[in-house]
């Protein structure tokens, strides 16, 4: 069954990007925002603006009782369809949020059928590519560690992978997904890796799962900027995307023993972990 449509436009679909950061989040946006039925972007506000409204109408508010749970699919499903309203022109809506891994469930109760594109990369590449990017600002400090200025590479990865943290959260939040009931034929998971050495092939997987049509893609001239929200976090460069499409060799700033530790984090490679048959591309 396709995702539910918006009942605005009845032909309008909505799916959503989730996964690990720095894994291709932001370049298969700004790749997928090259077929003009398309509209993607970075991280939206949307998954934490839904949050509040789920903490609201449950026993957090003493009215919660006059709130059925059909008015609450309809409340939340009714944020997903008015706050991308304004944007009549895209057919295809992608969503974009770390949370939604971990909200399979409520996804396809608001959108039957829904499709989540997860993007994995190696942990140890994550966690060196955050790094490289802090090692870029040495006269400041990132929101990511709070503002701290007392931190060291060992401390700063801690905080990253902290269950709560940015990467984290995500890898558990990923893998839930991956183990969870809704993984068959509602979640795909795209490798970095796959996604930078051969974009078509890639991307022609992508669009199997959505059941769309192929449309040509141009993979040496992608562009996509979010300078502010990069400056705000204290990080710039955190979604910036090159113009072309590549595969880059790199040796990693990373502490030897800490990019070993985190080398052998990659469940979705061992077959034997993918009980639900979800596609790997």
């Amino acid at each position: 069954m396709p995702a539910t449509p918006d009942a605005s436009n009845p032909s309008r679909k909505f799916h959503f990007i989730s996964g690990l950061p720095r894994s291709g989040t932001t370049l298969l946006a700004a790749i997928l925002n090259q077929n003009p039925r398309f509209r993607a972007g970075m991280t939206s506000p949307l998954a934490d603006i839904m949050g509040v409204v789920m903490a609201e109408a449950s026993s957090k508010n003493d009215f919660s009782f006059d709130v059925s749970d059909e008015q609450r699919v309809a409340l939340l499903r009714g944020l997903v369809e008015n706050f991308y309203s304004v944007q009549t022109d895209a057919g295809v809506v992608f969503d974009t949020s770390r949370l939604w891994c971990s909200r399979m469930q409520l996804l396809n109760t608001l959108f039957p059928g829904v499709k989540v594109i997860a993007c994995v990369r190696q942990l140890a590449w994550v966690l060196d590519s955050m790094e490289r990017l802090v090692q870029r600002q040495p006269v400041s400090v990132s929101k990511v560690f709070r503002f701290d200025t007392n931190t060291t590479v060992y401390s700063r990865v801690e905080a990253l992978t902290d269950p709560r943290g940015m990467v984290g959260f995500a890898y558990q939040a990923t893998k839930d997904a991956f183990y969870g009931q809704y993984a068959q034929k509602h979640l795909l998971m795209l490798t970095y890796e796959s996604l930078v050495s051969d974009p078509v092939a890639a991307m022609r997987s992508v669009y199997r799962f959505l059941d769309e049509p192929w449309f040509e893609h141009d993979f040496d001239h992608i562009e996509y900027h979010a300078e502010e929200f990069d400056a705000r976090v204290g990080m710039p460069g955190l979604h910036s995307v090159r113009p072309k499409v590549a595969s880059i060799e790199r040796q990693p700033v990373l502490p030897r023993e800490i990019f070993g530790r985190f080398a052998n984090e990659a469940f979705w490679m061992d077959p034997k972990n993918n009980v639900n048959h979800v596609p790997i591309v």
